[in-house]
């Protein structure tokens, strides 16, 4: 319950800056990284990097308190123990379904983003070996900050605020926080289940000072040189760079598993495989292949990150707790402000999932 984005803590929440023009982006002069080592760096921050902060400071928020509305709607009927049964619960059979598949194609794409981590990070360790297929927080920050002291010192410059980015901005946000198709068997799960709250509170913070803190420190150190992943921005060769790599390496082999398990049940529950050792085998193997297969095609970790938060994470985390909570609770009686508040999250949510679906798949497309 640590982490509520599946352990991908290598993401980058992207900055919404961009060069002018189009140019390249532009290391830090050696005179500023000098004054940035010996005296701290003194130079303005970017307008948008505080608009990113303050924007990843909001998603979290908004997350948090969607997560509280799942375990509110757990509490309205005490038979209730997955995500799916909300939206029965909400909408019936067609609420079990439609939450169901927007699970599965969510760990599906995420299994997907594990793979192509885990090339991008083979490929930094062992650079030119060609390899394609197939946590540690701490270490991964404590590398970052010794790139930083080390190498390039914290000096890295940003330019004009780029609106553009916004979009992709936001998607990534809710990537760094969708868990909430876990929270309700986590929920039913506890042995002191008031003490939700406070837990996903607790995660939600401890989460936000991860992220923020490794963002704020990749760009201080890279600037508007910085990469989707921290440990691209590492220096090759270094001994430090290898660590935080290994480490990044080992917690997608540790998830991907429980990542396709659910799907490859609900496979077999839906074909009437249950029980049947050669189908599971035969199931599990179709989907080791064609995660592989996507991930090889489409090795775009940013875009797709984006794209996951945007439109899948957008609708697990902000839209079905939403208007699952006020289905269930509309014939108690809602407050006001909490309705309004609500309905200020759906728009955010609906702002989010069309620009940001749209911005990234655009990305995407670009890039073939």
């Amino acid at each position: 319950m640590v982490c509520l984005n599946f352990g991908v803590i290598t993401l980058i929440p992207k900055i919404v800056v961009e060069n002018p023009d189009g140019e390249e982006p532009r290391a830090s002069p050696p005179h500023r990284q000098h004054i940035c080592r010996s005296g701290g760096c003194r130079g303005t921050w970017p307008a948008g990097f505080e608009l990113s902060l303050a924007l990843f400071a909001l998603v979290g928020a908004v997350c948090y308190y969607t997560g509280t509305l799942i375990a509110l709607c757990m509490r309205a009927d005490g038979s209730v123990a997955t995500y799916p049964d909300v939206g029965q619960l909400a909408f019936g059979a067609a609420g079990r379904r439609t939450v169901a598949v927007f699970m599965y194609v969510e760990l599906y794409l995420v299994a997907i983003s594990f793979l192509v981590l885990e090339g991008d990070n083979l490929d930094k360790l062992f650079p030119g070996a060609g390899v394609e297929l197939l946590v540690a927080s701490a270490a991964l920050t404590a590398s970052l900050v010794w790139a930083g002291v080390s190498e390039s010192g914290f000096g890295g410059s940003g330019n004009v605020l780029n609106l553009a980015g916004l979009p992709t901005s936001l998607g990534l946000y809710f990537v760094c926080f969708t868990g909430h198709a876990v929270f309700p068997t986590i929920y039913s799960s506890m042995k002191n289940r008031e003490r939700f709250s406070q837990v996903l509170h607790f995660s939600s913070v401890l989460c936000s000072l991860n992220y923020g803190l490794t963002a704020v420190l990749d760009y201080l150190i890279y600037g508007d040189n910085v990469q989707s992943q921290v440990t691209l921005d590492l220096p090759s060769g270094r001994l430090y760079t290898k660590i935080a790599i290994v480490m990044t390496l080992v917690n997608p082999l540790t998830k991907y598993a429980l990542l396709v398990a659910p799907i490859t049940s609900a496979i077999e529950e839906t074909f009437s495989l249950v029980g049947s050792g050669s189908a599971r085998v035969a199931v599990s193997t179709a989907l080791l292949v064609s995660t592989v297969a996507v991930a090889s095609m489409v090795p775009f970790f940013g875009f797709l990150m984006s794209f996951i938060g945007s439109f899948l994470s957008v609708i697990a985390t902000v839209f079905f707790p939403c208007l699952c909570y006020l289905k269930i609770y509309r014939a108690k009686g809602l407050r006001r402000v909490e309705v309004a508040a609500i309905v200020a999250i759906l728009l955010l949510g609906a702002f989010v999932a069309i620009t940001g679906t749209y911005t990234s798949l655009l990305d995407i497309i670009g890039t073939f």
